[in-house]
């Protein structure tokens, strides 16, 4: 069973990733919240100051901060 974590993912709707990261959280029984900055410029602007990067996805898990797709790591930090 996946530890309840607070998971956020910042994603464009053309990003090969952000879809891989999604299905992975999916598969996982993880949930999460997702955030279009394609479209919502103030998520945008929250994402680069967390990051200093444009680059997506930017997922968030409670306090830790993973750039990309990482899949070793986001199952370390949400125990999976």
């Amino acid at each position: 069973m996946a530890k309840k974590a607070q998971v956020s993912i910042y994603t464009t709707p053309t990003c090969h990733f952000c879809h891989a990261a999604k299905e992975f959280f999916t598969a996982s029984g993880v949930n999460y919240t997702e955030y279009n900055v394609a479209s919502d410029l103030e998520r945008r602007k929250d994402m680069i100051e967390k990051s200093g990067q444009m680059g997506v996805p930017v997922i968030t898990v409670d306090n830790d901060l993973v750039v990309g797709f990482d899949e070793p790591k986001l199952r370390e930090l949400l125990a999976v």
